[in-house]
């Protein structure tokens, strides 16, 4: 395999011209990651922060402008309640530790999903990282915490009822482009790849209305192991595909 310091550099057999401008990823697997190394879950979710920042970075040092990642679902509050607080201690604890850093690298970072629900001192936390960051230039780096896929478009569909109501809108207004400016990732592109790691093949509720044309890649290992050799064989993927968007 080749070396991790190799893969520094864009890999000379991805075209630079073909990279997705914004790739998605579920990180699935921190759990049984732990398990198959009889430790505890929560050392699975602590290795997964040093794949998500790996992986940050190579985007960073391979030209690709954007990175989504499904952090926490709608569903996750329905884990044991000790594993929840550690997941929101953890988001904390490593916004604080490497808001700087990541700022001084120029990522713009964005949270998105149902914010108001997190813990509060959270959610000033990811206000604070989200107002340092607005005006950077790099990786535009979203992750989505309490975040659904059904939940998202609910929102918006309520949002734009609440127009009709006021008579600010006509139901015959409403199209695709409308609906997508309602929604929590109405800033972003739609992904152009999904990865989702430990062999797993669904959505899982993870960007329903944005993914409706993303090719979507399912890599067999779990998420602490997917590093920027994994990395290149889903990028290999994604270029020897053809993206027709319905057409012939």
């Amino acid at each position: 395999m080749t070396s991790q310091i190799l893969l520094r550099s864009l890999p000379t057999d991805l075209d630079p011209a073909r990279l997705p401008r914004h790739v998605a990823t579920i990180m699935d697997g921190n759990g049984r990651w732990a398990r198959r190394r009889h430790m505890p879950r929560v050392y699975g979710h602590q290795k997964g922060v040093d794949t998500l920042k790996d992986l940050l970075r190579c985007c960073k040092d391979w030209g690709i402008a954007a990175l989504t990642v499904y952090a926490f679902s709608t569903e996750n509050w329905g884990r044991p309640q000790d594993e929840v607080d550690f997941l929101m201690a953890l988001f904390e604890k490593v916004l604080d530790r490497e808001l700087a850093e990541m700022a001084e690298e120029q990522v713009r970072i964005r949270f998105v999903g149902a914010l108001h629900h997190l813990p509060k001192s959270l959610q000033g936390t990811i206000h604070e990282a989200m107002t340092l960051t607005a005006n950077n230039t790099g990786v535009q780096f979203t992750v989505a915490t309490n975040y659904g896929g059904r939940e998202e478009i609910v929102q918006a569909c309520r949002k734009l009822a609440q127009e009709v109501k006021a008579g600010r809108l006509q139901p015959e207004e409403i199209d695709e482009a409308l609906i997508n400016k309602h929604l929590y990732t109405s800033e972003m592109h739609d992904p152009d790849l999904l990865i989702r790691t430990s062999g797993e093949s669904r959505l899982s509720n993870f960007l329903l209305w944005q993914s409706a044309y993303t090719e979507i890649y399912v890599a067999d290992v779990m998420w602490p192991d997917f590093d920027r050799s994994a990395f290149h064989a889903a990028l290999l993927s994604y270029q020897n595909r053809q993206r027709r968007y319905g057409k012939a």
